[in-house]
This record gives C-alpha cells, structure tokens and sequence, in this order.
C-alpha cells in the first residue's frame, strides 16, 4: 500500500510540472540576467538603468491573465495594491510601465528597443529575444 502510494505522490508531482504555466521575462540580447529583486524594481521604477543602458518595462493589458500571474508572483502585488502604488508614484512623477496589447506586440517591441524588458508565457517565445528570468505557476 506504501509504495503505490509514493507512486501516485510521484505521479501528481510530476504531472504538476508538466502541466504548470510557464512564463519568462525578455529582453534584447544585450541584456544580462536579471534576478527577482532586480525584475521587482525594474517595473516598480526603482531600478532606470543597468550597465548604462536606460531600461524600458514594458507590461501587457491592465487585465491580462498573464499580467495578473507577474504581479502576484514577480511583484507580490494584487492589483489594488498596485494601483495604489502608482497612485502614489504619481506624485513623485513617475509613471507606470508601458502597457501593450498583446505578447507578440511585447516581443516586437523588446527585440527592437533597446534596454526594453517584458514578459510573456514562455508558450509564445522564440528565439528573437532573450530570456532573463523564468517562473511557473
């Protein structure tokens, strides 16, 4: 009974990973590796530049699944929390990231801005851009 236990265990484990979602952060390939501290700051506007290059968050729609899975996991925020967060930014000048409609609009516009950073599921990437950073969920 144990062991056919531990295989069912091993089973859903597995299964678990093969069936996750996963997304990246890009960039173009000038870019290096960034960490998650970095990637927070970056689109909380904390972090402008790296290496001398300006950097440019590029974010999707306000309602994108894909947009509210790197908030709560990238950013650890909600979108209330968020919203509040550039409200209040706004009165020190800073606006939020640039926000675009679609993945493939991130991807055309991280491959030719330089310093421009982004995220998609990792379903749509392709070889035109580099991989920063990786999370599941």
């Amino acid at each position: 009974m144990k062991t056919v236990i531990k295989i069912s265990l091993v089973i859903l484990f597995f299964s678990t990973l093969l069936f996750a979602d996963n997304y990246v952060v890009i960039s173009g390939s000038k870019m290096k590796d960034l960490s998650h501290s970095q990637i927070k700051a970056i689109f909380l506007k904390k972090i402008t530049v790296i290496d001398n290059i300006n950097i440019v968050p590029i974010n999707l729609e306000a309602r994108d699944s894909t947009r509210e899975k790197f908030e709560n996991k990238v950013l650890e925020m909600d979108f209330e929390r968020l919203k509040s967060y550039w409200m209040n930014q706004h009165y020190l000048g800073k606006r939020p990231p640039i926000s675009m409609q679609s993945s493939d609009s991130v991807k055309a516009f991280v491959k030719n801005v330089e310093g421009a950073v982004g995220y998609i599921n990792a379903s749509n990437l392709d070889e035109s851009v580099k991989v920063l950073y990786k999370w599941s969920e």
